[in-house]
């Protein structure tokens, strides 16, 4: 229930990213999203007081933020300049990199089920991208490399909450979010106008909301069952794309994301057979030696 919940309000977050980005570029909406992210996180610094600050892993904190920041520019630039349902789309390869790097990096056992999921997860992404199509733009390498990103972070968020509380990755995050990505954004500096500063700040407050549940799930479940949830955005996207942008949902971004889906989908359905079956069968094989 809490990916859920994150899922639907990273959705609505980047419909406000997209409204935002006709007129800022996405390196300022970056920059107002964190900011206004941090604020929405404040109240979780008054209510532990500053020893939630305190921390042995700082420096695995920036380079966690540092790798999340250019996943952020990455991300936030394919959802102003991709049709919406496309870039969140190839957001869901997501899950497929976490896989892969949750043997490398976590030393998660993955078999041969799960491999072959993530293989026609990927036929899933080419369908989406077409490689050598008259369709294929630069833009969507651009989205898959904010996935890759993506999937990084979520491995060192479950890193990190192995000794860190939820409450203070979410703290640290934010906190290193906003001088990380002002430096760029002071390059191509322009106040937001009107109503632009409601959707920057939408997506700082749905954003961070969004990210305190992504965190707290990661925590209490294993990280490559609990990311196929995010696809719960594309129906929020999607009818966003359709009712304030004009867009309609093209037949090869439905196949591609309906592959990429059903693969994650098995994937997580393989992870929660493994843990029942290791629910059940632990207490016998521990009351063995006993017997």
């Amino acid at each position: 229930m809490l990916m859920l919940g994150s899922a639907l309000f990273f959705g609505l977050m980047a419909v406000a990213i997209r409204l935002a980005s006709k007129t800022l570029h996405t390196f300022e909406i970056a920059f107002f999203r964190n900011f206004f992210g941090l604020l929405a996180a404040t109240p979780l610094l008054m209510r532990h007081g500053t020893q939630i600050l305190r921390t042995t892993q700082f420096p695995r904190y920036i380079v966690r933020c540092v790798i999340g920041v250019l996943g952020m520019f990455a991300g936030f630039w394919a959802i102003g300049h991709l049709p919406l349902a496309q870039a969140v789309s190839l957001s869901y390869s997501t899950p497929l990199f976490v896989t892969i790097a949750a043997v490398w990096m976590l030393g998660e056992h993955v078999r041969a089920r799960r491999w072959a999921a993530v293989f026609v997860g990927f036929i899933g992404v080419l369908i989406i991208v077409r490689p050598g199509s008259a369709n294929f733009s630069i833009g969507t390498l651009v989205a898959l490399s904010a996935a890759v990103l993506s999937a990084l972070v979520a491995i060192q968020i479950k890193q990190l909450s192995r000794t860190e509380p939820a409450d203070r990755i979410v703290l640290y995050t934010t906190m290193l979010w906003v001088p990380m990505s002002l430096l760029p954004a002071l390059f191509v500096w322009e106040w937001p106008q009107g109503i632009t500063w409601l959707w920057v700040a939408a997506a700082g407050v749905l954003g961070t909301t969004a990210h305190l549940l992504w965190t707290r799930a990661l925590k209490l479940g294993d990280v490559s069952a609990l990311t196929p949830i995010s696809f719960m955005q594309l129906p929020v996207v999607a009818v966003a794309g359709w009712l304030l942008f004009d867009e309609t949902l093209d037949r090869w971004t439905v196949l591609g994301a309906a592959i990429i889906f059903t693969a994650n989908a098995y994937i997580a359905h393989r992870e929660a057979t493994l843990l029942r079956k290791h629910a059940t069968t632990a207490p016998t094989e521990a009351a063995q030696p006993n017997e």
